[in-house]
């Protein structure tokens, strides 16, 4: 996989790659033909609701850049699987049955779904794989550094919990669901940062990513540790942040460890704010579903250069390998960058971070 370097400060730019000139030619360069018009159907299959991202930012994004890119002539066609594999494996054969033109596909279960991928491939039905990364004959991938991301929330853990080596420090990792390939990479590279420098004294897969089985979880890790015993919490997202942080208050932690996120959802941002949680990891949603907006009508209609243009990177599956890709970089959020990153690209105003109860907070640090 090729590695995208991080940028630690500063706004992630948000304007359509085309705009930029990133397709590197007109659409008379292609060679090929468009193979559909304007009026093409999307389909978009999305995971779950737990983790508010997707319905507030990946569903109202890509609907409106299909519309912008096809001239409000191209609609999406949207389903949500709240968590059930199964469910999106019926959603995903009714999209088929449907005929739509292409499928995102951000999977519940990457293997499971395998099969439903082969039908849309054997069906002409091009299949780009979103967010996580499918198992099968798909497309393509658009999604974001996912080693980076672990790497980024590791390394901020360790300077949270101070300079050097110390192994006498114990730390909690609470990784994400084992259905989801990201979840993996996450921990890997998060691995790669904290492996002989701290002990990890308790570690748990969380089943679907679920806020109450990180509580669950961490109250274990807390009674086979002591509540005074733990130094920091790697926690894959910030759903799971939220439930660490109540299982800790709920042990009666008043000064609470360094806790990891990613994400940056707005109660977490909060979390920040207030000291409760250390940071999170900011991915650029509007990059991401609009560069996969693209990707799906580039290829849609046959426009191979555009296509290819934002597809350089190469990934691999268990079942596909050299799979083109675009792999999206992240920010480290954490107090000292919140107006520069979640404020500046307008994914939520000062007013929606710093209301009630926060306002003071916000006050405290001068956002």
């Amino acid at each position: 996989m090729r590695r995208i370097a991080i940028a630690v400060v500063g706004s992630t730019l948000t304007l359509s790659l085309s705009a930029c000139g990133a397709f590197g030619g007109s659409e008379s360069e292609s060679d090929a033909g468009p193979t559909k018009g304007a009026e093409v159907t999307v389909g978009l299959l999305l995971p779950e609701t737990a983790n508010t991202r997707y319905e507030k930012f990946d569903y109202p994004i890509i609907k409106r850049k299909v519309a912008s890119l096809t001239r409000d002539k191209g609609r999406v066609q949207y389903a949500n699987a709240e968590a059930d594999a199964d469910r999106q494996n019926d959603q995903m054969q009714k999209m088929i049955d449907d005929k739509v033109d292409v499928i995102l596909l951000d999977a519940v279960d990457s293997h499971a779904v395998a099969g439903q991928v082969k039908k849309a491939k054997d069906a002409g039905i091009a299949v780009i794989a979103y967010d996580r990364l499918a198992e099968g004959p798909i497309d393509a991938y658009v999604s974001f550094d996912n080693e980076l991301v672990g790497e980024v929330q590791g390394r901020t853990l360790l300077e949270a919990m101070g300079p050097g080596v110390d192994t006498s420090k114990k730390i909690v990792m609470m990784n994400g669901s084992p259905t989801d390939p990201n979840a993996a990479q996450f921990k890997e590279g998060a691995l790669a940062q904290l492996n002989g420098k701290v002990t990890i004294a308790e570690e748990f897969d969380t089943k679907g990513w679920k806020p109450e089985n990180a509580e669950a979880n961490m109250a274990e890790a807390i009674n086979n540790i002591g509540k005074g015993g733990i130094a920091g919490v790697y926690s894959a997202n910030d759903g799971m942040a939220g439930g660490v942080i109540k299982a800790l208050k709920a042990a009666g932690v008043t000064k609470m460890p360094p806790v990891t996120g990613q994400d940056a959802e707005l109660d977490a941002v909060q979390r920040i704010v207030s000291g409760e949680q250390f940071m999170s990891v900011y991915k650029s949603y509007p990059t991401e579903a609009e560069t996969a907006a693209e990707m799906a009508v580039a290829k849609v209609q046959g426009k191979d250069i555009q296509f290819d243009s934002l597809t350089r990177d190469r990934v691999s599956s268990p079942t596909n390998s050299n799979i083109p890709a675009q792999l999206v970089s992240v920010v480290a959020l954490t107090r000292s960058n919140i107006e520069d990153t979640v404020i500046a690209d307008g994914i939520y105003k000062k007013s929606d971070i710093c209301a009630g109860k926060y306002k003071s907070a916000c006050d405290a640090i001068g956002l």
